[in-house]
């Protein structure tokens, strides 16, 4: 069921619209580029293949065993070859192509752990794992809808949080105040295509995450909208209007794509998508950030940022290794 159950995009959108109209509780997991993914009927998933953890919901079974001891070891790419992917980036910004570009690299990493027992240990608001392919620990929602109100929570600056003054210099930081209000403006559009009544909530609101390499500082806004009655019907539409996530991709959205493509020099795959849970009634959902994958060469940590025209290149470079990391403490 597990394997068969792998949809091109029509196939799932049709499937969330037909679950959602039916009012049957199911699990959506789709790619950064929104062609391919999983949507299976809750009581379907086996957790043999799959384990998903959000906020009142999961399918897995919780364990009190605690690892005495683990290792972990990043090995980023050099900053040269970073640097030359930026300064494509930064070009396309001159040239007004793009003003927000979300820019990633694949990290090699060892870890003592497998991927089943990383989803088990490590502490974050959603965990996904999919056996032997990939495992997530996402500290950031996609949209929640509950009560036909829809709600998107854009994540978008990190510092580390023992810096001195950190909170300050990151609210303060122009750079990061220049890229929060272009992800803002950009979310608030795409919400207004598949909602009414579009406002932002809460602008630029603190978060802290704790990891094995110490405590982050995260920047999230929560952006609210109406929708029509009988949404339900409609979820496999809304989700994919609303792809891919403005915070991992960038504004304008189709051209920035467009050039994450061409930049990135490898396969984001799932990482950058999203994945999440339909109850019957409400729906929540995560980005797929945080991302771990296990391929022929080993295990390869996805990471990222955006980039701006106030962007400095070793910052985005130090920003992009503190976000290779497991959150077990």
């Amino acid at each position: 069921m597990f394997r068969n159950s792998f949809k091109s995009k029509s196939t799932a959108i049709r499937l969330m619209n037909e679950y959602g109209s039916s009012k049957i509780p199911f699990l959506f997991i789709i790619d950064f580029c929104g062609e391919n993914g999983w949507v299976i009927p809750l009581a379907e998933v086996d957790p043999a293949f799959i384990l998903y953890h959000l906020p009142g919901k999961t399918n897995a079974i919780q364990t009190e065993n605690r690892i005495s001891e683990f290792l972990f070891r990043k090995y980023p790419e050099d900053y040269p070859s970073y640097l030359n992917k930026f300064h494509k980036v930064k070009n396309h910004i001159d040239y007004g192509n793009t003003y927000l570009l979300n820019l990633t690299s694949p990290t090699p990493v060892e870890c003592s752990l497998g991927l089943e027992e990383i989803f088990h240990q490590s502490k974050a608001k959603y965990k996904l794992l999919v056996k032997d392919r990939f495992v997530v620990f996402s500290p950031e929602s996609f949209v929640t809808i509950r009560n036909d109100i829809i709600s998107s929570f854009p994540m978008k600056g990190t510092l580390d949080a023992t810096i001195p003054d950190a909170e300050k210099l990151l609210l303060e930081d122009p750079k990061e105040l220049a890229e929060h209000y272009t992800i803002t403006d950009l979310i608030r559009n795409d919400l207004s295509s598949v909602a009414k009544e579009v406002r932002v909530e809460q602008f630029r609101y603190l978060e802290r995450l704790e990891t094995n390499f110490g405590a982050l500082l995260q920047v999230s806004s929560r952006i609210t909208g109406q929708l029509e009655k009988g949404y339900a019907s409609r979820l496999g539409d809304i989700l994919f209007r609303l792809l891919p996530a403005g915070s991992v991709s960038g504004a304008p959205k189709e051209k920035t794509v467009e050039i994450i493509l061409q930049t990135e020099g490898y396969d984001r795959g799932f990482y950058t998508g999203i994945f999440g849970v339909f109850d019957g009634e409400s729906l929540d959902s995560a980005v797929l950030i945080r991302f771990i994958e296990s391929t022929d060469k080993g295990l390869i940590f996805k990471s990222g940022g955006g980039i701006t025209s106030f962007s400095d290149p070793l910052k985005e470079y130090h920003e992009m290794i503190e976000k290779v990391y497991v959150p077990i403490i």
